[in-house]
């Protein structure tokens, strides 16, 4: 539909809604009120968040669960500061969000603060629509921005503009239609890699979430050439079910995965940055290795890892000329028996042995946060999305839970930011509603973020949230260990299960495995009520991921 008369703000809520734009996320103020309002009216659904980090954080998971382009609306000022961790996550990350926040531009008002600055000090996009006869214009520009370069995008909206009465035939939307991109692929760095591919003997593919569209595409690529294939850890579950997956490349890596891709000739990242996190700084390089990369972006070639060929091309794209490249029977490359055979009995966290670190009784018992995590894999239903919290912890339900694909998981980690974990849920779930929605958390970021339990229940979510409770900021414990007090890291036992229920939500403490009988029973009821774990882990030692984080502070 084109705007009708009505006020700068009714015509950017008319030109997003042309667009598609179907969820808005936010929290509500004077400034924003009328702009959502609009959204609301053009057919938007608007979730209220209950903190504005909050809601840019699930407009954010939104966008990366539904291949779509996020919007979350938010007061001046005050409204987007509190958003700025969310923002730069999502910044950081490329995923395609759009930020609409009122702004005020009298630098006498307490409101005001230079929003375009804070956009650029996180690496995000600013745009403000100013001119009431090109609102539409201005706003469609924004949203195309988002889509078409995978950016977070900050439109500032002046309180004296959006209340501005825009004409009729002032603009017109049929004139703004999202702008095509026409395909820059380099077709002779994609020859190039054929011939390199053809010559390999242990080629591995690892895609990341620029290549999460193209899953198909770089499995047929991979039997053509023999190639192993992995992913990084926020395209997890791209080659679930597999046999030639060595699940996540990086710190989450199995000692085969981490085995088998230092083992190879050829490494070839499609959409995938292939940073300190996904090649452990490098050493999963192995002496002699090729290493190309494939992306949409000529500044991400080679920004974190040293490449011989970088390609400019959409994955998909490549990925399909190259399986379509090789004359006569596929490559044997990597794949043999030996091989299979590998990755069939060591090819998960759950086949890797382990000394269990559960310890004490009664209420002083402990239970080794892998023993927990591979019990709820099998408890849980596989029709499930993981979103994972930032800290010691998160290893243990990223690795020991499965994802049935690409949808299955999201991990909103880029800026390593606690307290993320229970809105990134919040808006997966809403992007796949199909599916259980597992957050899982530590305690720390667990109460950060607890004021988003209402939100769950008001959303009447039927989410399963696990708080991995060590009463500590693991992180820290384990990083300072050796010398250090540690009476600024470590706090009393809190109740998480009882906070929960006061948020309305049904709720069990674990301490042993026996524990769980309760969440099989939550799980067969009619789950009308969202459920919280509150398990009291072990915790006797550092996370080895986090080791290899903390190498590139």
């Amino acid at each position: 539909m084109s705007p009708v008369p009505g006020t700068v703000a009714e015509v950017v809520a008319a030109t997003l809604a042309q667009r598609g734009v179907g969820h808005v996320f936010g929290v509500v103020g004077s400034g924003n009120f009328h702009v959502t309002n609009a959204l609301i009216a053009y057919g938007a659904r608007y979730v209220a968040a209950r903190h504005e980090m909050g809601a840019t954080v699930m407009a954010d998971a939104y966008a990366r669960m539904s291949n779509s382009v996020g919007v979350v609306t938010l007061h001046q000022g005050c409204g987007l500061t509190n958003a700025m961790t969310g923002l730069a996550e999502a910044a950081k990350s490329r995923t395609p969000l759009l930020v609409l926040a009122a702004e005020v531009t009298n630098q006498s008002s307490n409101f005001y603060v230079d929003q375009p600055a804070l956009a650029r000090a996180v690496g995000a996009e600013s745009v403000r629509v100013d001119d009431p006869a090109r609102a539409a214009e201005q706003a469609a520009g924004a949203y195309d921005l988002a889509l078409r370069e995978r950016r977070t995008v900050l439109v500032n909206l002046p309180l004296d503009v959006q209340s501005t009465t825009v004409s009729a035939g002032s603009d017109d939307l049929s004139q703004a239609g999202v702008r095509q991109v026409t395909s820059s692929t380099d077709w002779v760095g994609v020859a190039e890699l054929g011939r390199v591919l053809a010559g390999a003997r242990r080629p591995v593919f690892i895609a990341g979430r620029g290549a999460r569209h193209a899953g198909a595409e770089i499995d047929g690529a991979a039997e053509a050439f023999g190639a192993l294939l992995a992913t990084s850890a926020v395209a997890k579950g791209l080659f679930h079910g597999n046999p030639w997956s060595l699940d996540v490349s990086g710190g989450f890596a199995t000692p085969l995965a981490v085995d088998l891709i230092r083992g190879a000739d050829v490494i070839v990242g499609f959409g995938c940055a292939l940073n300190m996190w996904t090649m452990r700084h490098g050493r999963l390089v192995g002496p002699g290795a090729t290493v190309i990369q494939v992306d949409l972006d000529a500044d991400a070639l080679g920004r974190y890892c040293a490449v011989d060929l970088g390609i400019i091309g959409d994955s998909a794209e490549v990925a399909a000329a190259l399986a379509a490249e090789p004359a006569g029977s596929p490559h044997v490359g990597y794949r043999n028996a030996q091989i299979a055979d590998r990755i069939a009995v060591e090819g998960h966290w759950r086949d890797v042995p382990y000394d269990d670190w559960a310890h004490g009784s009664g209420q002083e018992a402990r239970i080794d946060p892998r023993t927990l995590t591979i019990a709820l894999d099998d408890l849980l239903p596989t029709e499930r999305i993981v979103s994972v919290d930032s800290g010691n912890f998160m290893g243990y339900p990223s690795m020991f839970l499965s994802a049935p694909d690409e949808y299955g998981f999201c991990f909103t980690q880029a800026f390593q930011s606690i307290g993320l974990g229970l809105a990134t849920a919040l808006g997966a779930a809403l992007a796949q509603p199909q599916r259980l929605p597992v957050a899982a958390l530590g305690d720390g970021g667990a109460l950060m973020g607890v004021a988003e339990l209402d939100t769950v229940r008001r959303l009447g979510l039927p989410m399963v949230v696990v708080v991995y409770n060590d009463a500590a900021y693991g992180a820290e414990v384990h990083h300072f260990a050796g010398g250090h007090s540690l009476d600024t890291v470590t706090f009393p036992d809190t109740d998480v299960a009882a906070i929960a229920g006061g948020f309305g939500f049904d709720a069990v403490t674990v301490r042993a495995v026996a524990d769980l009988g309760a969440v099989r029973e939550w799980l067969d009821g009619p789950r009308d009520r969202p459920l919280l774990i509150d398990a009291k882990t072990a915790s006797p030692r550092g996370a080895w991921w986090l080791e290899e984080a903390f190498g590139g502070h």
